[in-house]
């Protein structure tokens, strides 16, 4: 698909298999990705991504781990996770257990800029609603990742405030449920 075709149809979530893994860790490599997922210095390996994003593993950790879908055609990787009690410094003033974190990010940077990074938000946002558990889903941008920012906005989060993450500056953003 080159970046003239806008990509039509629903975004949907399926779970991540460890049969996704190899194609995971492709997606964790590439350029546009990295640039916002830890940078230069964090691509991961192949045993680092078998070691860290097994689906068994990161339910522990109250990680649900997603591979967005169009069509057919594995377009992007999304994750909720619990927010009270991450650990590592996440969210230690997090006192309510309905409160879910994401993350994503589109694989193919041909289709950045056609909308689809706000349906996958939006599809999340969605099946996380659906459990009446939780109360709000939240965010953490880097404040420079502009299209990130614009993209969740898009899909209904708003902007709280600027936090200091253990990754660094952040832009903290909400949605509560509708």
């Amino acid at each position: 698909m080159t970046r003239c075709q806008i990509a039509t149809g629903p975004v949907t979530l399926r779970l991540l298999t460890e049969q996704d893994l190899p194609m995971l860790h492709d997606w964790l490599n590439r350029p546009h990705i990295v640039e916002w997922w830890g940078g230069e210095a964090e691509r991961p390996t192949l045993d680092e991504v078998l070691l860290h994003y097994r689906p068994r593993l990161l339910a522990e950790d109250y990680v649900t781990p997603y591979i967005a879908m169009l069509g057919d055609q594995p377009i992007g990787y999304a994750q909720s996770y619990v927010a009270m009690g991450s650990g590592d410094g996440w969210w230690e003033a997090e006192t309510d257990p309905g409160v879910r974190g994401i993350d994503q990010s589109l694989a193919h940077p041909e289709q950045l800029g056609q909308g689809l990074g706000t349906r996958l938000v939006r599809a999340l946002v969605d099946r996380l609603f659906a459990d009446p558990a939780v109360t709000k889903v939240q965010t953490d941008p880097a404040p420079g990742n502009h299209r990130a920012i614009r993209c969740y906005e898009k899909a209904g989060f708003r902007r709280e405030k600027l936090i200091t993450t253990p990754d660094g500056p952040a832009v903290y953003m909400v949605q509560t449920r509708p």
